[in-house]
C-alpha cells in the first residue's frame, strides 16, 4: 500500500510532547513505562528543517513538540580538565563546550548528541560551574586547555 506525502504527514502527527521537566505526554497521558520513556529519549532527533522528531529510521519517525529541551543532564564530572555529562537518555559524552550557553533561569544549554538541546542544572549545573570564570564583558568556562565564553541561550 503506498501513502500520499500528506497521509504519511498526518500519521506522523501521534500527540506526542516533551515537557521541560522530561516527561513524555501523548495527547494528555503521561508516559509512565520507565523503558519506553528511554526509548524515546533515544529516539529524539532533529531534522534538517529543524523539526523534533522520534526517528526510528529514516523513513520511520513521529513528530514531538519538545517544551524546553531535548535531555537533561543527570550529573557531569570534571577528567582532568574535561567535563563529562550524563544524559536522561543513559548516555554520557564530553560537553560540546563552545555550544554552552546560559538560560533566563541560570540553567546551561548545551548541544548534546551533535544536535540535540541539553539542559544543565541542579547538581550537574555546579559540578559545570566549578570551572567557570569571570571574563571581561560576562563569564567563559575553563575546559579542554581553553576558556570558552558563555553566551545567553536565545
Amino acid at each position: 500500500m503506498q501513502f500520499t506525502p500528506e497521509q504519511l504527514e498526518r500519521m506522523r502527527q501521534i500527540g506526542l510532547e516533551l515537557d521541560r521537566g522530561g516527561t513524555f505526554w501523548h495527547e494528555g497521558t503521561a508516559v509512565a513505562h520507565p523503558r519506553l520513556r528511554q526509548a524515546l529519549l533515544r529516539w529524539l532527533d532533529v531534522r534538517d528543517d529543524g523539526k523534533d522528531i522520534v526517528r526510528l529510521d529514516d523513513k520511520r519517525y513521529a513528530y514531538v513538540t519538545v517544551a524546553d529541551a531535548h535531555l537533561r543532564a543527570r550529573s557531569a564530572r570534571w577528567e582532568g580538565d574535561r567535563c563529562f555529562v550524563l544524559w536522561d537518555d543513559d548516555q554520557e559524552e564530553e560537553l560540546a563546550y563552545a555550544t554552552l550557553r546560559l538560560g533566563d533561569d541560570n540553567a546551561f544549554y548545551a548541544t548534546a548528541r551533535g544536535k540535540l538541546r541539553g539542559r544543565i542544572a541542579g547538581a550537574a549545573h555546579h559540578a559545570v560551574a566549578e570551572r567557570i570564570v569571570e571574563v571581561p564583558g560576562g563569564f567563559a568556562l575553563e575546559a579542554a586547555g581553553q576558556r570558552w565564553p558563555i553566551k545567553p541561550a536565545p
